[in-house]
């Protein structure tokens, strides 16, 4: 893990690394914040994964997130949207390829050999932050935005030993059912609509309720802007909202009126979703 620029931020640091990833073949970079609780212990840490044609920076630079987790003691992780460079498979959409890997493992070609997202958020970078930062590898959330929060949820449904709170911005909650999801699975994953379902938080809330009787995840925060452009046809959040009842899950969804898809949405709530994964972290 390489060290690429550092800068003081609301008492803490923001460090900005890169490393080899053996999962996903290539070089891959991302932001890290520290807050000033970290200069004397271990802190709790919260993954923020962006949505389409992002990378790490869009997040680091724009959602105004680092003066709420100084206060709430909370380190932030972001990371890029998928696999980067030269050697590595592209489309000329933007909701395919590269800065669109949907934050899962591709099986079909020519993705497969590079496009294993959810392998290196939920095993290689955690390990690795692990390893070099003073984080509290038992105290982990999770929270994204679009593509992003489509992510976030998946892995927190998939991964309950890993992550111990979920957040998201209008996030894409059935992509087996919406455009986006719909090319990008058929893509990464082919036609197999069992293996779609283990990458759609719909599916994955119905099947935690069918396993259990009922969801028993710690309470999910949703922020969605009625004014987003893609609210009807790709989003969706009326979908999970009834998931989460069916399965007895507790979910905060809060349709905010006036606000669209863009980062001035998620700098405007971006506090209220640090004090949800502080108070379940701490």
């Amino acid at each position: 893990m390489r060290l690429v620029e550092q800068h003081g931020c609301f008492g803490g640091r923001l460090h900005i690394y890169e490393h080899d990833s053996a999962v996903l073949g290539c070089v891959m970079r991302f932001s890290a914040f520290l807050p000033p609780q970290a200069q004397k212990g271990k802190v709790p840490v919260v993954t923020f994964l962006a949505g389409l044609t992002c990378t790490y920076e869009n997040f680091t630079i724009k959602a105004g997130a680092y003066g709420a987790a100084a206060r709430s003691g909370l380190a932030l992780i972001a990371l890029d949207t998928s696999p980067r460079g030269a050697q590595i498979a592209d489309d000329a959409a933007y909701d395919l390829g590269q800065g669109a890997g949907f934050y899962l493992n591709a099986v079909q070609q020519p993705w497969a050999q590079h496009y294993q997202m959810e392998s290196y958020i939920a095993a290689e970078l955690p390990a690795l932050i692990g390893r070099h930062l003073p984080i509290i590898a038992e105290k982990q959330g999770i929270m994204g935005h679009s593509m992003g929060g489509h992510g976030a949820l998946t892995l927190y449904l998939k991964y309950p030993q890993l992550y111990r709170s979920a957040s998201a911005f209008a996030p894409i909650v059935a992509p087996a059912q919406t455009p986006w999801g719909q090319k990008a699975f058929t893509a990464y994953l082919g036609e197999n609509k069992a293996a779609w379902a283990q990458h759609d938080a719909c599916a994955l809330m119905a099947a935690a309720a069918k396993a259990g009787g009922r969801a028993d995840y710690a309470e999910i925060l949703i922020d969605q802007g009625e004014a987003d452009p893609f609210l009807a046809k790709e989003l969706r959040p009326e979908l999970f909202a009834a998931a989460c009842r069916s399965a007895g899950q507790k979910l905060r969804l809060r349709m905010q009126p006036g606000y669209d898809h863009s980062y001035y949405f998620i700098q405007s709530f971006i506090a209220d979703h640090i004090a949800h994964h502080a108070a379940l972290l701490r």
